[in-house]
């Protein structure tokens, strides 16, 4: 399996975003230290996912970086990312383990310390746990349950959780000292003037 880095980028492909670019420049500075989370919208279609999926494992190989696809396992398996990430209305993670097979890295969604122990009973190799902060991402999202809430999930598991959910690097101090392992963003590399720089604030903050 491959391992596991302490940023994650979810590919924000919002009108007017750059999704490859933003990649390019995280890469530059995190290589192996990143996971890039393929995440296209509900409208898009799967050729249009593939597309952007292929180019993400071609431009992380050349870091030893992971790619990971997001909702859409099959489209994983059809570019050879590293592996997926189920949320609460995609397969259950018993089945998506099941599709990816023993040696992907299968991330599942999670808020709460008794959805989190069923998904790594069910072969989840690590969490994503929010949000934690207010965020205009993506809509639809429950309350955020902040630092204290990553921090009961992570004493519930022995899987690497992975905080998302408005994380800046300012909050970054406080979600690892709950507990989280790491940190996913969209906005705060893909709204960035600099995403390299930006890059580089997370993976210090992580690392202090």
């Amino acid at each position: 399996m491959p391992s596991l880095g302490r940023l994650h980028l979810v590919t924000d492909t919002r009108p007017g975003r750059d999704p490859l670019t933003v990649v390019r420049a995280a890469l530059a500075v995190a290589r192996a230290e990143l996971v890039v989370q393929v995440r296209v919208a509900d409208s898009a279609t799967d050729r249009e996912a593939y597309d952007l999926a292929r180019r993400v494992v071609a431009l992380c190989a050349g870091y030893d970086a992971t790619c990971l696809v997001n909702d859409r396992l099959h489209v994983a398996l059809a570019v050879g990312a590293g592996g997926g990430h189920v949320g609460a209305d995609d397969l259950p993670v018993g089945a998506a383990r099941r599709v990816l097979g023993s040696a992907a890295v299968l991330g599942a969604t999670a808020r709460d310390p008794g959805t989190a122990t069923e998904a790594v009973a069910a072969g989840a190799s690590y969490l994503g746990v929010g949000p934690c902060h207010p965020t205009g991402t993506k809509t639809g999202l429950p309350d955020p349950i902040g630092p204290a809430g990553v921090g009961a999930v992570a004493a519930a598991v022995d899987v690497p959780v992975i905080a998302i959910g408005g994380v800046t690097a300012a909050t970054v101090p406080a979600l690892r000292a709950a507990g989280a392992y790491g940190v996913a963003v969209v906005g705060a590399l893909s709204a960035a003037a600099d995403p390299g720089r930006a890059t580089a604030e997370l993976l210090r903050a992580l690392t202090c």
